[in-house]
């Protein structure tokens, strides 16, 4: 593919220096983000850190035995890559499939999967690497009843400031 004029840097109009490739070095990862109790995420890409428009990627990290409610992020194409401890996902309308997924394991959630994220260990924290397909923060709260009981999760995020259920 050739770059139009105003992406060829041998035209001048970009100033690739300022607005090419950027590293996010670990210890600088935003935590001022949307979390949810027993959940702690972290934003190393987004639209205000690098300019991000089409996707947003960081880390959560989710504390031992927490397990959220039901629910989908929208038309948001989601991947977690596992990076230590055991993490299991049930998904479906009742929440009927579930799947586990250790250190080195990616899992892909599609748009609008209904589904609910636990922590499979009672002792240990999860660490994971989360990516979005859009830099909104999307998660929309569904009446399923959970097949492993949720701890009160709140979603708090942009369209629920005070916490969804």
């Amino acid at each position: 593919m050739t770059p139009s004029p105003e992406q060829d840097p041998g035209h001048g109009a970009t100033d690739w220096k300022h607005h090419g490739v950027r590293v996010v070095p670990a210890g600088q990862l935003d935590g001022n983000v949307p979390s949810t109790p027993g959940m702690e995420r972290k934003a190393a890409i987004d639209f205000a850190r690098v300019g991000a428009q089409k996707l947003w990627a960081g880390t959560v990290t989710i504390h031992a035995n927490a397990k959220t409610g039901a629910h989908h992020h929208g038309p948001l194409e989601s991947v977690i890559y596992v990076v230590r401890g055991r993490a299991r996902m049930r998904w479906g309308d009742q929440l009927e499939f579930t799947a586990e997924a250790g250190p080195g394991d990616f899992i892909y959630v599609p748009p609008y999967v209904p589904h609910q994220e636990i922590n499979a260990s009672p002792t240990e924290a999860l660490e994971c690497v989360l990516c979005r397909s859009d830099g909104q923060a999307v998660a929309i709260n569904l009446d399923i009843a959970p097949v492993e009981k949720p701890e009160q999760v709140l979603w708090i995020d942009p369209t629920h400031p005070q916490g969804g259920v």
